[in-house]
């Protein structure tokens, strides 16, 4: 399995997703050899800590300036920083470096399957198909289009997702509504592309201490935005909203926890629009800091302007706050019990808020519907779907084994 973060060196839900599906496969008494470019690594204390009762999750790590949600200009700018020889000069060079390591590790280890997390793994997977001859299945969680917002591609991204589509077994899509974005913008056959919803483990977000309860204490409701401050999670439609909101209702703080090329952008706007005072930009929040704005929220917001999941509102339900999201994400699909808008529509954004606010019984209601249906949306279900698509590309590949190792 190729990918390029994990937890809890992870920035973003990629390496969430990735945790949760192999830690579930691994329980399914499925082999996991886990291919990790990254420039920090996971140390043996660490996995042992995370992986003490799933020995068979084991990792290659490459030594590489790969990262999530990295662009050309910012891959520049972070390896010269560094004093080295074994980098690529652009972000395309590192990314044929590490299929070419994928080569490698390919010749010298036994797996029946090759999974690849998103396009800076894709031509590893493609290189490890070349030499091994194994089925290659991409998983794809987000594209091109949902990165940029809809405002233009890196056309060098592009055929990168495209031609590794083509030349795959096997696509693996986080919800429907990306599976209609491959369909029509890569031309994929959707006969080539298996649905598999993302996930949540409840045990991973119990006990958590109150930290945060001191912003209770004022009697402010709190309305939660988690997630990167880029165009595609739509943060300035979170903050218009805020204003509406807050000139019908002044109690409310907004909490924005997240970082991005934006966040300057979105300090200054609620500047402008005179709500600074009542916005609390928390930066980017992990583990038990994270869960701990969770659960002083009274609702969490998603505002994506193209959101191929969101696993941000499951953990939001988990913890104890209902969700309004955005239409255009994929977990609209498994949610049916959350509030939902257009994404460009502040002002409906803005009296969902209010209606959530200001209604203890619709709060009752969204938040103990909801927190049923993610008691059904788990990893182990989606490795189960995995683990049938996997034997199913397997077969058709002219195979006969039973998966054991991917």
């Amino acid at each position: 399995m190729f990918g390029w973060e994990f937890p809890p060196h992870n920035s973003g839900g990629l390496g969430t997703a990735c945790f949760g599906l192999t830690r579930a496969l691994a329980g399914r008494k499925i082999e996991v050899l886990f291919v990790l470019p990254k420039k920090v690594g996971v140390s043996a204390s660490f996995m042992n800590i995370l992986f003490a009762d799933e020995r068979r999750v084991k990792f290659h790590e490459i030594e590489t300036t790969l990262r999530p949600y990295v662009t050309s200009d910012s891959y520049v700018r972070e390896r010269d920083k560094m004093i080295s020889d074994i980098y690529g000069d652009t972000l395309m060079q590192e990314v044929r470096r590490y299929a070419l390591r994928a080569r490698d590790i390919a010749k010298k280890e036994h797996f029946d399957v090759i999974h690849a997390h998103d396009w800076l793994s894709f031509l590893a997977g493609i290189e490890a198909k070349k030499i091994s001859g194994k089925p290659l299945i991409l998983h794809m969680h987000a594209t091109e289009f949902d990165r940029t917002g809809g405002q233009g591609v890196n056309q060098d991204v592009y055929n990168i997702e495209r031609e590794s589509m083509q030349y795959a077994d096997g696509i693996i899509a986080v919800s429907d509504f990306t599976k209609g974005k491959i369909v029509e913008h890569y031309g994929i056959p959707a006969s080539k592309i298996q649905v598999v919803h993302n996930g949540i483990d409840e045990c991973d977000y119990v006990n958590v201490p109150a930290k945060l309860s001191e912003l209770k204490k004022a009697g402010q409701k709190i309305v939660l935005f988690v997630g990167r401050i880029t165009i595609q999670k739509g943060p300035e439609y979170f903050i218009r909203a805020a204003k509406r909101v807050l000139e019908v209702n002044p109690n409310v703080l907004f909490i924005v926890a997240g970082s991005g090329d934006m966040e300057r952008q979105m300090m200054l706007e609620a500047a402008s629009l005179g709500i600074s005072d009542h916005v609390i930009f928390a930066g980017f929040l992990r583990g038990d800091d994270l869960t701990a704005v969770y659960n002083i929220a009274d609702l969490f917001v998603m505002p994506s302007v193209s959101e191929p999941f969101g696993i941000t509102p499951l953990e939001s339900i988990i913890a104890g706050a209902p969700v309004l999201i955005s239409k255009q994400s994929g977990v609209a699909e498994v949610l049916v019990h959350a509030l939902k808008t257009d994404f460009w529509d502040t002002e409906d954004m803005a009296n969902k808020i209010l209606g959530v606010i200001s209604h203890r019984s619709l709060w009752q209601t969204l938040w103990g519907n909801s927190r049923e249906e993610v008691k059904k949306v788990t990893w182990d279900a989606a490795s189960k779907k995995c683990i049938d698509y996997y034997e199913k590309i397997i077969c058709q590949c002219g195979a006969t084994q039973e998966t054991r190792y991917i």
